[in-house]
């Protein structure tokens, strides 16, 4: 089965409406089910919570807008919105998976993502492209109810970016991640998404993998509360869901066994791989389910951290444009180019 796109536009307030709509069928039954918003609901209230929103609509009021239209289309409450949206500054161990790898060689640069999650979501997802008014537009994969942003998604500038979640145990008083996961795809180049993502003052953390079309470099980034540390993928890398980069171990954080077995297996079988990495090699290691330990490819209904694999994207950056394809359970459900617009043309 094809995944479902929807093609969104205009002011931030509408679009989040829109994208609150689009969520509203699955919406309740999600949230009802979920442990983690039972965790989160209690912060209703809190002043941590005020301080977040503060920083938000300090620096992205946009995207605070995005949010309340969001929540008006849901037909849910602003206030709990904004808190499903802060999920990671909030409970610190949120149930958002993911695993990542970045290959460069010669012309070649490829960036390939399985998106774990709440195994209640599966087929119930979407792809939406959306285009802000004076913003380059992107296409990303849509949790109901939550900002596009925090998973996968290319804008038409020819940014790339996929993300993994930290499980940062001390959040600070600054903007949500998932708010500048999403401002990240407003970016008209890889130096700019850079920029803000060590500019704006971060609650907790993400570890971002951007590239650009045009652009030599791969990036992988841990963008956290303490510090913002960035890697230039030399050959091919990958990252699950804790910091590893040299000097993250003055940084308090959760690493699950499956996230440490994951990263542990990426490694192995990444250095196994030699000569020109062909994109079906990447996909074939996203897709492991190792011989021992916990798999790299989730759909097990006991996932200790209660994430299954909801889809598979694989990204080609070319000199003029990105190559994205979607799977399922190895099947191509999405393919699409993203040809890259001029800084002029987004502004037209």
């Amino acid at each position: 089965m094809d995944l479902s796109l929807f093609q969104v536009s205009g002011e931030p307030y509408d679009i989040g409406y829109r994208l609150g709509e689009l969520a509203r069928p699955v919406f309740t039954d999600y949230m009802e089910q979920s442990s983690a918003w039972r965790a989160v609901r209690r912060w209703r209230g809190d002043p941590f919570v005020q301080t977040l929103r503060d920083a938000a609509g300090a620096h992205f009021p946009a995207l605070l807008a995005e949010l309340d239209g969001m929540a008006a289309g849901l037909g849910w409450s602003a206030e709990d919105i904004f808190l499903w949206n802060c999920r990671g500054e909030l409970i610190h161990n949120a149930p958002d998976g993911c695993t990542t790898l970045a290959s460069v060689g010669g012309d070649a640069r490829f960036i390939a993502h399985n998106e774990d999650g709440d195994p209640f979501l599966r087929e119930r997802c979407a792809l939406v492209e959306i285009q802000p008014a004076g913003k380059p537009g992107f296409v990303s994969f849509y949790y109901p109810g939550s900002l596009p942003g925090h998973t996968f998604a290319a804008n038409r500038a020819g940014l790339v970016q996929a993300i993994n979640n930290l499980r940062i145990r001390v959040p600070a008083a600054g903007v949500p991640r998932m708010i500048l996961a999403r401002a990240v795809l407003n970016a008209a180049s890889l130096d700019e998404a850079l920029h803000m993502l060590r500019g704006a003052p971060a609650a907790s953390g993400f570890h971002h993998t951007l590239g650009c079309a045009g652009d030599e470099r791969i990036l992988s980034i841990e963008a956290s509360a303490q510090r913002c540390s960035v890697q230039t993928v030399s050959t091919i890398a990958g990252h699950a869901n804790h910091l590893i980069h040299p000097g993250c171990e003055a940084e308090a954080q959760i690493v699950t066994d499956s996230s440490r077995d994951r990263q542990a297996r990426v490694d192995h079988l990444l250095s196994t791989l030699t000569g020109p990495i062909k994109p079906a090699a990447l996909l074939e290691v996203l897709q492991d389910r190792a011989p021992s330990g916990l798999p790299i490819y989730r759909d097990d209904p006991l996932d200790p951290d209660d994430e299954n694999t909801l889809a598979t994207a694989l990204f080609e950056l070319g000199s003029a444009g990105v190559s994205m394809k979607v799977y399922r359970q190895r099947q191509c459900v999405f393919d699409t180019v993203i040809a890259r617009i001029s800084p002029a043309q987004t502004c037209a």
